[in-house]
C-alpha cells in the first residue's frame, strides 16, 4: 500500500467508541463559555452605570455624584466631597479596568472554544481577531498573563492614585504582587519560547 493511501484509510477509520466518548466530553466546556457571556453582558451593564453616573455628576445630578463618591471613598481615607479630577480619574481608571476584564472574557471564550472545544472557522470573516489565526494553548497562556498583567497596573494606578489612604506595607505588598505577575508572564513566555524553539530543533533533525 503506497503511503497517501495508508493516510487516507488511517484519517477515514472511525473512532472507537469510548475514546469517541472522550473527545465529544470536551462539550461539556461550552456551558462555561456561555456563562463567561453572561459575566461579559453584566460587565457591561456596570460599566455604563458608572459612565451615567459619572455624566450625570458631571451635569450637576446630585443622585449621581454621590454614587460617583461612594464608588471612589476608601475606607481611612476623607470622602470627597466634589467631582475634582482625582475622582474622575479614578472614575475612569474603573471603566478602563471593566474593559480590560472584558477584553480577558473575550480572550478567554473566544481563545479557549477556538483552542479546547470547536473550529469556528473565521478564516474568511473581516472582523476576525489577528491573535485567533494562530492561536494554540501556549499563545492563549501568555495573552491571558499579559491580560492580567495590564488589570493588574490598573489597580495598582489607583491605589498610587490614593496612597495616602494607605499603610507603607499594602503599598509594599500590592507592588510585589503585580512584580509576581509580571515575572510570571516573562517566566511563560520564555518557557513557551524554549519548547518551540526545541519542537523547531527536533523537526529540522529529522
Amino acid at each position: 500500500m503506497k503511503p497517501l493511501e495508508h493516510e487516507t484509510s488511517k484519517a477515514s477509520r472511525p473512532i472507537r467508541p469510548l475514546p469517541n466518548l472522550i473527545f465529544m466530553s470536551r462539550w461539556l466546556q461550552l456551558p462555561l463559555y456561555l456563562g463567561l457571556i453572561l459575566a461579559q453582558g453584566v460587565y457591561v451593564y456596570h460599566f455604563w452605570v458608572e459612565l451615567v453616573d459619572l455624566i450625570g455628576a458631571a451635569m450637576g445630578n446630585q443622585a449621581a455624584l454621590e454614587h460617583i463618591l461612594n464608588a471612589v471613598a476608601i475606607d481611612g481615607a476623607v470622602r470627597p466631597t466634589k467631582l475634582n479630577e482625582s475622582t474622575i480619574m479614578l472614575v475612569v481608571l474603573g471603566l478602563i479596568d471593566v474593559v480590560m476584564i472584558s477584553n480577558l472574557l473575550i480572550m478567554v471564550i473566544v481563545g479557549g472554544y477556538e483552542t479546547f472545544v470547536s473550529r469556528m472557522n473565521l478564516e474568511s470573516h473581516p472582523d476576525q481577531p489577528e491573535w485567533l489565526s494562530h492561536v494554540n494553548a501556549s499563545v492563549l497562556k501568555v495573552k491571558l498573563a499579559t491580560a492580567i498583567i495590564g488589570i493588574s497596573s490598573i489597580h495598582l494606578l489607583k491605589t498610587f492614585i490614593n496612597a495616602g489612604a494607605y499603610d507603607a506595607k499594602t503599598l509594599l505588598a500590592q507592588t510585589g504582587i503585580h512584580i509576581t505577575f509580571l515575572l510570571s508572564a516573562i517566566a511563560i513566555a520564555y518557557s513557551d519560547r524554549l519548547m518551540a524553539h526545541t519542537t523547531s530543533h527536533s523537526k529540522h533533525s529529522h
